[in-house]
Parts: C-alpha cells; sequence; structure tokens
C-alpha cells in the first residue's frame, strides 16, 4: 500500500473466493448466509471513552528492539512519567511478537527471542503497574509482517482463548491476507470469540476504513480505523484528518472513529505539528495511541502527550466527536460539545503561514451570554470574550480553547488577539513592511498596552507608527507598522521574529502574550524559462517523504525517487511528491506562466489518484480533474502574471493517500 520497510505495503489478497471458514482447530462454524452466529449489541461498558495508551509499531515496526524488555519499560515510563495518571492505561503489542508457525496443535506461541518467558508474563507485569495489556493479529491468514505471521482467520475461538487466557485486555485486528472473504463476518466472528472468552477485551478493528465500518460496526467493535495507516508527516496526518472528521455521527461512547496511532515525538514533523496533531486527534475524540519511543522522548513530546487539559477533552464522557465549523482556505473551525455544557474549539491553520481564524461563541453553539471565559488549554490560562474566539495562528498551528458561557468571566483579564496584516518576505537589504495588530477581544478593557517585534541578529526592526496605547476597549485595535531589513549577505531562508505584547486588566492584573512568526528572505527568479526542479522553493509539504527534484517520490528518505515515468513517457526534470502536497515559490511578480505535463508516476502500477491546482496569491488558476494511474500525462498551464507568490498542489482524489506519487513532469517557470 505504501513503504516497502513496513507490512508489506499492505498486500490485500483479494482472490475470488466465497465466503468460507477454514476446517482447522479452533475455527467457529460456518453459518449459513453469512451470518454471524450472534449479533450483540456491546452493551458491555468497555470504551466508553476513547481509548488511551502505547503500541510500539510506529517506533520499531519489527526491529528486534521490539521485545519483552521494552513493553516492560514502556509500562514502568506510563508510571514514572505521569502518563498512567494522565489517562494513559493500554499497553499494546502489533506485529512480530509470535513465531512464523503455530505449534502442532494449532496454538500461537510467542517469539522465544523477544519473549523468553511468554505473553502471560508481560501482562503480569503490566497488570501490576495497574495498567493493561494488548496485543495484535490479522483478520486473514498471515498478519501484515513482510515475514506473513499467523494470522486468525480460521482461528478465531482459539486465538481469543488464547489471548484471554494470557490476560489480554485489547485486540487490534488488522486486515491483511484476509482471501477476498467478507469484511463484516470476518470481523465480527472474532467479536463473537472475544465475548465466548468471558473476558472483557476492548476490540479495535483495523480494515482501514475499506468497508466503511462506521455504517455497521457499532455493534461489532469498540473502534475501527477510518483510514490507511498513518506516517510521521505533515502531509499524511493532514489527510487522515480530513478523512475522519466528517465521520463525527458515527462516534460515540463505545464506538469510536480512529484515525490510526500518534506520531507525536517520532521526529518527522516539528512540535507545533505534533501539538496540532494531539489537538485535532483530541477534539476528534479519537483513540490516544502513543506511537513514540518512549525511552528517547524529549521533555516536549512528554510535555504534548501528558497535557491533561488537551486529554479531558479527548476523554469528555458525553463522548462527542468535534465537527467542523468552517474550513475556508485552510481556515479551520472545530468544534466539540462538552457534557458540562461548554465547547472546545480548535483553531487550526493547514497553511504555510500565519492565519487568523476566526470563530463566534453562537457559531459553535454557546448559549447567548453578555461574555464568555475562554481558557487556552496549550497556554494554561483564562480570559474573558465579548463572543468572538479567534486568534492569529501559526503556519501547520492549532490554538486550542474552551469555551463557556460562565458567570465568573469578570474574574478573567481579557482576551487579546495578537495579529499580522501579512507574513514578510524580504529581499535582502531591501526595508520589508510590515503590520502588527493587538485587538481586545474581551468585554473588559485592556489597559496600558504596549507592543514589541524582535527579529534576528543583525536584522533591523524599527517600528514606523506607536506602539503603545493607554486602553482598548472592545473590538479596538492598536495597528503598529514596522520596517525591516535583513543585512547583505543574508541566504535565504526562514527565519524567526517573535511579537511581544504586554497589558493589564481593569483590576491590575498584567497580562503577557507572545506571537511566534517567521519572515522569509527570499530572492526573485531568473528571467528566462526555469525548471522548477531546479529552483528553491519556499515551503514544501508531502504526504510521504520529501518533495523531490527531477525524479519520482520514494516515500522515505530524500533521493530514494526513480525516473519521473507517467504513461511510459519519462521526464528528465520536474517534482515528484505525494499527495497531499504543497510546494510554493516565491515568484516576485515578475513571472508569467507555470507549465507542466502532469499526472501518476508509472511506479505505482495501476494504484493512485490524483488532482493538480496551481495556485496564484491565494487565488486557484489552473486545475485538472482526478487523474488515474492509467491516465498519460496531462498539459497543464497557469498564468501567474504579477503573483509575488504560487503554490503546486495535489490532492488525493477524495480517496485517501495511499499510492498517490504524483508528478510536475517538465514544470517550468516563465518569467
Amino acid at each position: 500500500m505504501r513503504h516497502l520497510h513496513t507490512r508489506t505495503t499492505r498486500r490485500r489478497t483479494v482472490a475470488a473466493l466465497t465466503v468460507l471458514l477454514f476446517a482447522v482447530p479452533g475455527a467457529a462454524p460456518a453459518v449459513a448466509n453469512g451470518e454471524s452466529p450472534s449479533s450483540p449489541a456491546l452493551a458491555d461498558g468497555l470504551a466508553l471513552t476513547p481509548p488511551m495508551g502505547f503500541n510500539n509499531w510506529n517506533s520499531t515496526h519489527c526491529r528486534a528492539e521490539f521485545n519483552e524488555s521494552m513493553v516492560k519499560g514502556i509500562a514502568d515510563i506510563f508510571v514514572d512519567k505521569g502518563l498512567k495518571d494522565a489517562g494513559y492505561q493500554y499497553v499494546n503489542l502489533d506485529d512480530c511478537w509470535a513465531l512464523p508457525d503455530r505449534d502442532a496443535d494449532g496454538r500461537l506461541v510467542p517469539d522465544p527471542a523477544r519473549f523468553p518467558n511468554g505473553i502471560k508474563a508481560v501482562a503480569d507485569y503490566v497488570h501490576s503497574k495497574g495498567l493493561k495489556l494488548g496485543i495484535y493479529t490479522s483478520a486473514g491468514t498471515r498478519t501484515c509482517s513482510n515475514v506473513g505471521f499467523p494470522g486468525a482467520l480460521g482461528h478465531e475461538y482459539s486465538d481469543a482463548r488464547q489471548f484471554a487466557d494470557w490476560g489480554v485486555d485489547y485486540l487490534k485486528y488488522d486486515n491483511c491476507n484476509n482471501q477476498g472473504v467478507d469484511a463484516k463476518l470476518r470481523y465480527t466472528t472474532m467479536r463473537d470469540a472475544l465475548e465466548a472468552t468471558g473476558r472483557p477485551i476492548v476490540y479495535s478493528i483495523c480494515e482501514w476504513g475499506q468497508n466503511k465500518p462506521w455504517e455497521w460496526a457499532a455493534d461489532v467493535g469498540h473502534l475501527w480505523r477510518t483510514t490507511g495507516d498513518i506516517s510521521d508527516t505533515w502531509g499524511s496526518m493532514l489527510s487522515i484528518l480530513k478523512q475522519n472528521l466528517p465521520l463525527a455521527p458515527h462516534a460515540g461512547p463505545g464506538h469510536w472513529n480512529d484515525p490510526d496511532m500518534l506520531e507525536v515525538g517520532n521526529g518527522g514533523m516539528t512540535d507545533t505539528e505534533y501539538r496540532s496533531h494531539f489537538s485535532m486527534w483530541s477534539v476528534m475524540a479519537a483513540p490516544l495511541l502513543i506511537g513514540s519511543d518512549l525511552r528517547s522522548a524529549s521533555a516536549e513530546t512528554f510535555e504534548i502527550l501528558a497535557n491533561k487539559e488537551v486529554i479531558a477533552v479527548d476523554q469528555d464522557p458525553l463522548g462527542k466527536q468535534g465537527t467542523v465549523v468552517s474550513s475556508e482556505g485552510g481556515r479551520w473551525v472545530v468544534a466539540k460539545e462538552m457534557k458540562d455544557g461548554s465547547r472546545t474549539v480548535a483553531l487550526f491553520n493547514e497553511s504555510g503561514s500565519p492565519q487568523r481564524i476566526a470563530t463566534t461563541a453562537a457559531a459553535v453553539g454557546l448559549p447567548d451570554a453578555d461574555a464568555y471565559s475562554l481558557r487556552d488549554l496549550w497556554q494554561h490560562r483564562s480570559y474573558n470574550t465579548a463572543g468572538t474566539i479567534s486568534a492569529t495562528v501559526p503556519a501547520h498551528g492549532t490554538v486550542l480553547v474552551r469555551v463557556s458561557a460562565d458567570r465568573r468571566w469578570h474574574l478573567y483579564p481579557p482576551a487579546v488577539e495578537l495579529g499580522l496584516d501579512n507574513s514578510p518576505l524580504v529581499q535582502v537589504g531591501t526595508p520589508a513592511a510590515l503590520t502588527t495588530t493587538v485587538t481586545d477581544l474581551g468585554r473588559t478593557p485592556a489597559r496600558q498596552v504596549s507592543v514589541r517585534l524582535s527579529g534576528p541578529e543583525g536584522w533591523t526592526v524599527k517600528p514606523t507608527s506607536p506602539t503603545s496605547a493607554a486602553s482598548l476597549s472592545t473590538g479596538r485595535s492598536l495597528r503598529t507598522k514596522w520596517s525591516l531589513t535583513a543585512p547583505q549577505g543574508t541566504p535565504t531562508g526562514s527565519y524567526d521574529l517573535t511579537l511581544r505584547a504586554s497589558y493589564r486588566s481593569p483590576s491590575g492584573v498584567r497580562v503577557d502574550s507572545t506571537l511566534p512568526f517567521s519572515a522569509t528572505v527570499v530572492v526573485p527568479p531568473p528571467s528566462g524559462t526555469s525548471g522548477l526542479g531546479d529552483l528553491p522553493w519556499l515551503s514544501a509539504a508531502n504526504g510521504y517523504g520529501p518533495v523531490e527534484r527531477n525524479t519520482s517520490n520514494g516515500e522515505s528518505a530524500a533521493g530514494d525517487g526513480h525516473p519521473i515515468t507517467i504513461g511510459s513517457v519519462v521526464y528528465a526534470k520536474g517534482l515528484g511528491v505525494h499527495a497531499e502536497s504543497s510546494v510554493e515559490y516565491y515568484t516576485g511578480a515578475v513571472c508569467e506562466t507555470v507549465t507542466a505535463q502532469v499526472g501518476v508516476d508509472d511506479e505505482k502500477g495501476a494504484n493512485g489518484t490524483v488532482a493538480f491546482e496551481v495556485w496564484a496569491d491565494g487565488t486557484k488558476v489552473a486545475s485538472t480533474g482526478v487523474l488515474t494511474n492509467a491516465m498519460p500525462a496531462q498539459p497543464l498551464t497557469a498564468d501567474v502574471t504579477g503573483a509575488r507568490l504560487v503554490r503546486l498542489v495535489v490532492t488525493d482524489g477524495g480517496d485517501g493517500i495511499d499510492s498517490d506519487h504524483a508528478d510536475w513532469g517538465d514544470a517550468r517557470l516563465s518569467c
């Protein structure tokens, strides 16, 4: 499906077989018409809030370090680092825990090198810490590993019995090598097998959303995957988020949409992106299964994972998944109804530059009130607002707030929003203009307001208008103009600046706020026609692996692609990307056209569906329909005359990002 170094690229055998159950020890009896022996509702009291825990797959895959010592160490870290106190409960084993073959009696055999004392000993240790143990198998003849460990198809009852006897508390049931057997039958059979053990076991259906389990699995499993596997990239996380958000009506206590495990701390995203990942999974009431190696995790990773205020959003007993209020231009507002009547609101910035994202208390479903309390769940600070909920959100960032019609609103200082009129692009030695704003969102005035802007060492940062105001009433702003100059010799790239504001509440409490953002040092493109694979870009986001220059996308490390090939035609130049993808260039208002031959790279066989877009200064100026691997390259020409920024976008064609290797063949910019 994707990575060759993981799970055999999720080979999905779809042999033309009728529904069958293999005649092996432990198999359930066949049932006429494909019906399971019974269809009980899962009124078992399990997973009334989304499961929280750990799974080793994203950090270790099948490497030798996945063993008894590691699993016990994770349980110790749960206790020692406060993760257990924060709500994490399950320590889950993924693939590769067993030997490749069953014993003579058809029973699963734990790998004695990895688990010399067996699974029960590990379960006993985990239980001794007040935690629970999870295990993995597949609803097929083999699991998803390249080795192909035994799957449970035809062995459901005997395997479930083994799991229960070992003390297993959670089963992740994958979908590889399923022999074309009906998914609902396969997953229902294991449900019944687990129930027959008499042991309470949380049941995680992992069939990648192929058969829309949200429509039929509420009485089959406690959670179900809604997408293919996540990877540790911004593009992958974003694609999965977009697929999972519309499924909110199907989630609730005991039955959850599962957009896959957390990548927080694995290193492929920034801490800002990981906070967005954690925020959005929490507002979607998603299972929170840590996927990083906690033995080497950074302090920042633990700070994100153990944020109890954010976890409380995920674990709210009402069990509502957040719903989209608005999403224009990649500026997402997602609101989650909470049991106490408050709303948690995620202001999520999909784009690569700071964005003002705004909504209102009424729009997120709160009753009319004179004012509201607003709790910032990452700052851990409370404010009052007259009803506006807004922030300038850094690129790929999320502001997560909990808002309520609280009679105590007057006890908190007014919320103040720091903003930018534009994200500065700076040419070396030439002053660039920037305007900042400080706006009072509260019902009470902000007094003694002052603002300052700091930049990199050697830069000249000067205000050209007032930097203070005696008082700001509701909705009023202090606007300050600044001049930025990067010194000669400054390389192109992104540079950090920080806007700082200070003010006092009516009671005299001083409040300090900061807005970090970036200025980008740019140079205009050369005159004439240039290959976009040879020009520097401002930013690049990709579904898998980095954007590749003049080769296809290899999904993993830079430089692992192949010659760009569409419909058997090879292109020596261009860009190799993987949906969802966005590559932005500075064109400095001196260019006219972008041209390319676009399509799905031949290396993915018959797989892959994508669509291409060209944007100029925020306006879509060219696009294709959905393209498949069966189609030859399509010519794409875009008029970008006068644009300062040009962005090349590839979307997933509406069916997720699996195998979406997209090529901008012979991509050129004329200036």
